[in-house]
């Protein structure tokens, strides 16, 4: 898949509708969105496969302007849309696939963003940025910690996402957010602690986050968002919305800090499930997505690409 031209949408088709007379090229794109809405081992709600196509079409309606960085990111970045492509149903082959076409973005000196999906993506995304960078560190929000060693049969459930990530010996992980583990998880956890740092949410009043900065400066920083790390009132179109999650300013700070003290090479927004009449959830995801492309380049310098 990766030796073929990647296809992209008309600008006006793809993420923030540009016109295609503003838009631009794949070639003159410094990020590029992939739609990859795998759904093959969702565990109680369902409908992520239709989580990239809902946040696609809701960031139309995502303001250009900043109301923070005082300007419309958009031109400084560029950002093409892949045209959405087979997902193949086996989870291994579908992240095969994945692989190479994040890595066919990163050769071509562009910023990956992912739009899942569930959670199982992550493995898959992750592996041309583990080969790339030895300190490679994983800004992971969520409700789940996803440390099982598989679920219900599957290597690869999405319950085993970070599991799987951290297959990759260098690549270290803060969480942030959580509030669910299970006991299974524990072991892995404390025999993993150099490696592992977990933010729960029950502590969130009392995170400084001088401590979850500490873990990331200096180091590039591949950012995974599960919907689910939002709170369940802000977000209830999620494969398992959780009460006692992040709200909207808590987790957006996190991401303007980090930005600040390391470099953002890569994200997934994950978990998105479509609910009728819940437009906002959907539109909550684009202005995520946009949030993090915008801060992702600020950190880098204007208009710098990854």
């Amino acid at each position: 898949m990766a030796k073929k031209k990647l296809e992209i949408l008309k600008p006006i088709k793809g993420f923030l509708a540009i016109p295609d007379k503003e838009g631009c090229s794949y070639d003159d794109a410094k990020a590029v969105v992939v739609p990859f809405g795998l759904e093959a081992s969702v565990s109680y709600g369902g409908g992520t496969a239709n989580g990239p196509e809902a946040m696609i079409k809701a960031s139309c309606q995502v303001e250009l302007f900043d109301e923070d960085l005082w300007r419309e990111p958009v031109w400084d970045i560029g950002i093409a849309t892949l045209k959405k492509f087979p997902v193949k149903k086996k989870i291994e082959a579908a992240l095969k696939d994945l692989e190479a076409v994040t890595e066919r973005i990163l050769i071509d000196g562009k910023f990956p963003l992912i739009f899942g999906g569930e959670h199982s993506i992550t493995a898959g995304s992750i592996r041309p940025f583990a080969k790339r960078y030895k300190d490679l560190v994983i800004l992971h929000f969520d409700a789940h910690a996803d440390l099982r060693d598989g679920y219900e049969g599957e290597r690869y459930s999405h319950a085993a996402a970070m599991r799987r990530c951290l297959d990759n010996k260098n690549i270290s992980l803060i969480s942030c957010g959580i509030r669910n583990i299970s006991a299974g998880e524990i072991p892995f956890l404390e025999e993993n602690s150099r490696r592992i740092k977990i933010f729960w949410a029950k502590d969130k009043a009392d995170w400084k986050m001088k401590d979850i900065l500490s873990k990331l400066k200096g180091r590039p920083v591949y950012l995974s968002f599960d919907l689910d790390c939002f709170d369940a009132s802000l977000m209830p179109a999620t494969g398992t919305p959780e009460p006692g999650g992040l709200m909207w300013d808590e987790a957006i700070r996190i991401i303007k800090e980090a930005s600040k003290v390391a470099r953002i090479v890569g994200a997934d927004i994950n978990e998105l499930s479509p609910v009728k009449d819940m437009h906002y959830c959907d539109f909550l995801a684009a202005k995520l997505a946009y949030k993090i492309l915008a801060y992702a380049f600020e950190g880098r310098g204007k208009g710098q690409a990854g």
